[in-house]
């Protein structure tokens, strides 16, 4: 059985991957029912929640199937690109967060089923859960770092053993990732460890709850990057090999990532527009920093599509967009990516709109903002992801990926982006008549405004059967997989076209740059959050209202 990369290696990815894909399959489960509700096509029987299934939904979509696949994408990627085997003290500590992150997991989704966590995966305050489910958070995150201390214990064991050596490009973006996570991170953890265990377990009455909201956002934003620097990692290193071409530049594409690293993390307060207790300045200056992100994703674009025109032209297409018609369309590897790539126009365009502060207001806290969350995070990312999915379980598994598995991924992407398609579009029109998020109930008692969104609730319903369909074609995927020829399937990791020695050695002065987002981070929020410690609200008591 010819493998990519080694056999323990290739265990650990793969066991990631398919516990992050059994959490997609249970949260597409809970979304599909979530929006059948909406759309009034069923009732839930009694026992199950709207928000329960909300609950889970997010849980399990946006942190427990994301994280999941980004771990064990990336620890595959540095498997191969750094001498096709992990250290002994990666895989380690690889296996170690994997653990800690699937017993969080586990006791997360118990609290979730036993409706004792009914609080969102945002879990405002003063919504309190049961300090379990905030238990299994702090376990997932531990757990995360510790896998990222493999990737970096990794990175470095290269570096020392290569001196003088520009890294691999996978295994630069993967740190940056992971940098980025750790960074993030801290927000969120210190809000759990010191303010909502305490608080959930009776050891303190109240909770600062602009505190909280604000250490959540810290974290929250940023976790949107996480999931999409994964997804550059293959559009920048994956498609280009996939595509017959070449990287258009190494050391732009670590620019982009160094960029992200720097202004992903003090850009929460965008999504704290409409809250008191927060002066207009310090939000003025977070929403600067927020479109500040928009230049890596320029500079990815850009890197992107000059790959696709420089490999067509040396292909021998001619013409402003002959290239175009070089592009390996009925290639599952190629078609999905590129389907996130369209998908995160829109979906960017919608983050500059929410980021605005005077069309924030039209549109804060309308479905519109769940549409542009479908189109980035369950479009952009998950359709990459899916279509990493389909050479990467044959890469490892030492199985030949078949034509017949390649039609079957193609059949997949194809009704996820079509349903994807419906359901957002229906968000984003919904939205704008001002339609809110968050809510089981949408007729307001026959209210003629509320009758509006009806048909667009039912499109909602219907993109979410789509979906649902989607994922079935998935599991059918995945079984067939498991059952492939034995043989060996690319790992595809492509060569920059610019010498490796054109790329500037600064970019990978971590130091550096870690330094910089540090000083970003307290310009953006020593002050503010100061003031909220000194001079705290009254705080408040915990409710459950379900």
């Amino acid at each position: 059985m010819a493998q990519t990369i080694d056999r323990a290696d290739g265990k650990l990815a793969l066991t990631h991957i398919i516990f992050a894909l059994a959490a997609l399959m249970i949260g597409g489960i809970a979304g599909m029912l979530q929006g059948m509700v909406r759309g009034g096509v069923i009732e839930l029987p009694g026992g199950i929640g709207y928000y329960q299934l909300l609950t889970a939904h997010g849980v399990l979509m946006a942190l427990v199937f994301t994280t999941f696949f980004i771990i064990g994408f990336m620890f595959s990627g540095l498997s191969k690109v750094t001498g096709g085997k992990l250290t002994g003290t990666a895989r380690g500590l690889g296996w170690l967060g994997f653990w800690l992150m699937a017993v969080g997991t586990a006791i997360g989704t118990v609290m979730i089923l036993l409706n004792k966590a009914t609080v969102l995966y945002t879990f405002y305050a003063p919504l309190k859960a049961s300090p379990w489910f905030y238990v299994a958070l702090a376990l997932v995150v531990v757990g995360s770092w510790l896998s990222g201390a493999g990737m970096i214990v990794q990175y470095v064991s290269w570096r020392k053993n290569n001196k003088g050596k520009i890294s691999p490009l996978f295994a630069f973006m993967a740190v940056a990732t992971m940098g980025l996570w750790y960074i993030a991170t801290l927000g969120v953890a210190i809000t759990v460890l010191f303010q909502f265990i305490p608080w959930s377990f009776g050891w303190v009455e109240k909770i600062n709850v602009m505190l909280s909201r604000t250490l959540f956002w810290y974290f929250g934003h940023p976790l949107v990057y996480f999931w999409l620097m994964p997804v550059y990692i293959c559009w920048y290193v994956i498609v280009p090999k996939v595509i017959g071409g070449k990287i258009f530049s190494d050391a732009l594409a670590r620019l982009a990532f160094v960029l992200l690293l720097l202004f992903s993390t003090p850009v929460g307060f965008h999504h704290q527009l409409m809250e008191p207790g927060i002066t207009p300045f310090w939000k003025f200056l977070q929403v600067i920093l927020t479109f500040m992100v928009v230049v890596p994703s320029l500079i990815t674009a850009f890197a992107l599509f000059a790959t696709f025109e420089t490999t067509g032209r040396a292909k021998g297409y001619k013409g402003l967009f002959g290239w175009f018609k070089a592009l390996p369309w009925k290639d599952v590897r190629f078609l999905a990516p590129f389907m996130g790539m369209v998908a995160f126009i829109p979906g960017g365009i919608g983050g500059m709109i929410n980021a605005s502060h005077q069309m924030n207001a039209l549109v804060h806290n309308t479905i519109w903002v769940t549409g542009h969350f479908h189109l980035t995070v369950a479009t952009a990312v998950a359709i990459t992801f899916f279509g990493i999915a389909y050479w990467l379980i044959p890469a490892i598994t030492g199985r030949r990926m078949t034509e017949a598995i390649n039609r079957l991924g193609i059949l997949q992407v194809s009704l996820w982006a079509l349903g994807i398609l419906v359901m957002s579009g229906a968000m984003h029109i919904s939205g704008l008549l001002g339609a809110p998020r968050r809510t089981s109930d949408t007729t307001y008692n026959g209210n003629e405004i509320a009758a509006q969104w009806d048909p667009y609730n039912m499109l909602m319903a219907i993109g979410g059967v789509i979906l649902f369909i989607s994922l079935i074609v998935m599991a059918v995927a995945l079984i067939k997989m498991i059952r492939l020829p034995k043989g060996e399937t690319e790992y595809p990791v492509a060569e920059s076209l610019t010498p490796a020695e054109a790329t500037p050695r600064w970019l990978e002065r971590w130091g550096v740059w870690v330094g910089l987002a540090a000083v970003l981070i307290v310009v953006a929020y020593a002050i503010p959050i100061t003031d909220m410690i000194a001079n705290p609200a009254p705080g408040a008591k915990g409710f459950v209202l379900w």
